[in-house]
């Protein structure tokens, strides 16, 4: 599939730190939504849409270096960009 033909969906991995080989500020800022687990999710800080995994802050808990700690959960995720409207394109593991 051509560029010019592919239906606008966000990447399979997005991470929100800066720090991390996954974060695209371009991306985030047109806002991507989440669904886990058919639960739509404000609170992820990073996800992989083929490996079927999200991370979330872990509480409060901070690690040495004052970032947050997080956990893995497994199950289908699902992402879409906000912008796009009422019914946009939805990237999913098929």
């Amino acid at each position: 599939m051509s560029e010019d033909n592919a239906p606008d969906i966000p990447p399979d991995r997005l991470a929100i730190n800066p720090r991390s080989e996954h974060f695209d500020a371009d991306k985030l800022q047109r806002g991507v939504g989440i669904r886990f687990k058919g639960v739509v999710r404000n609170n992820v800080e990073e996800y992989c849409i083929s490996e079927g995994w999200v991370r979330v802050q872990a509480g409060r808990a901070m690690d040495r270096k004052g970032q947050p700690l997080t956990i893995k959960l497994n199950g289908p995720v699902e992402a879409w960009y906000e912008d796009l409207g009422e019914n946009p394109p939805v990237a999913r593991k098929d």
